[in-house]
């Protein structure tokens, strides 16, 4: 893996690796490219060690592949309509037909972060986005700590400083197979600790209010395979796959779950926990054809991302239940992720 890491990122400067371990023998690794989480490498209790993270090969590959893999996106993750702020009346620069998806054409994931510091359990990087930059108001930087500890729990915290009223929703787009990326992801389990979701368009534009799960295939409150309900629904975009954000009970909580997920064999289970008020579950829909580790390609459905952040289109909906995504100059936006494997 990473066989490249001495050839150069597109700014000619080289890729820079940086790999965390515990007490456990679980490693966790990064590249300042995109801030992006490359690997999770956990134990497991029969001595092998499993690989839990959808990947490219080398740090190359990642600038062919449009899946956002295991990537920081920002200034704002998910979409936002329109491509505008319409309190501002400002456009922002589309990259998903008339929309703007995780930041723009030149998100956050397009990146060199700066290494602040590392150690063996700890990675610090920065941004700095000037204004202007995707569209958007104001000079920022964006600070990321990923940290992992001896529990196996990968924690991500973000903090941000704005100079002008902006949006701000970072997150990592980090994919999920459970199973050492074998198989269908969608023959996971999966518990959602959320008691509404969000309905959204062809386009994945919100199109209606907040929606109880109950009742629906969004119902995942007491955990069920992925698959399960396909047919179930009379939301068509959820026949082959999710790719829908889920108010969260914990309302930002982060000491609270958000989510479980475990393996098809039932030997390995992900906990996430979180800050942020929603989390967005996507099932790959689309990831046929990206570039990966174990073979030349991904198939669809073959990864679960968990993506931590606000609603899509929050920036225009001061009416949702949830925190404010504009952050106000002098003030610090704050996050917390936290994904933690047990091997069972």
């Amino acid at each position: 893996m990473l066989n490249d890491v001495n050839s150069h990122a597109p700014d000619g400067q080289p890729w820079r690796i940086t790999v965390l371990r515990n007490a456990n023998g679980m490693l966790a690794t990064f590249m300042d490219w995109g801030a992006t989480w490359l690997s999770a490498r956990v134990p497991m209790q029969d001595g092998t060690v499993r690989e839990a993270l959808l990947g490219c090969a080398t740090p190359s590959d990642y600038l062919h592949q449009d899946a956002y893999l295991g990537a920081t996106v920002g200034r704002y993750a998910n979409r936002i309509a329109g491509a505008k702020l319409n309190k501002l009346n400002r456009q922002l620069v589309a990259n998903q037909g008339a929309h703007q998806l995780h930041g723009g054409p030149e998100g956050f994931d397009k990146r060199r972060w700066q290494i602040v510091s590392q150690s063996e359990s700890e990675v610090h990087y920065r941004l700095d986005s000037p204004d202007g930059d995707q569209g958007y108001p104001g000079n920022l930087i964006a600070d990321l700590h990923y940290q992992l500890d001896d529990q196996n729990c990968l924690s991500i915290r973000y903090e941000v400083r704005c100079d002008q009223p902006c949006p701000v929703g970072l997150t990592n787009h980090a994919y999920f197979n459970l199973d050492a990326h074998h198989g269908d992801a969608r023959q996971h389990r999966l518990q959602l600790h959320a008691d509404h979701y969000l309905p959204v368009d062809s386009e994945g534009i919100p199109n209606a209010p907040l929606k109880a799960v109950a009742g629906t295939s969004f119902d995942f409150r007491q955990g069920k395979v992925v698959a399960q309900d396909f047919l179930a629904d009379d939301d068509q975009r959820a026949v082959k796959g999710y790719d829908h954000a889920f108010l969260l009970n914990s309302a930002g909580d982060d000491t609270q779950p958000a989510a479980e997920l475990w393996s098809e064999d039932g030997r390995l289970q992900l906990s996430v926990t979180t800050s942020a008020p929603a989390l967005q579950f996507y099932s790959a829909n689309y990831l046929a054809g990206t570039r990966a580790r174990e073979q030349a390609s991904y198939t669809a459905f073959q990864g679960i991302a968990l993506e931590s952040e606000f609603l899509p289109d929050s920036p225009n909906h001061a009416e949702w239940p949830q925190p404010d995504c504009w952050l106000q100059p002098g003030d610090c936006w704050e996050s917390v992720t936290r994904y933690r494997f047990t091997p069972r």
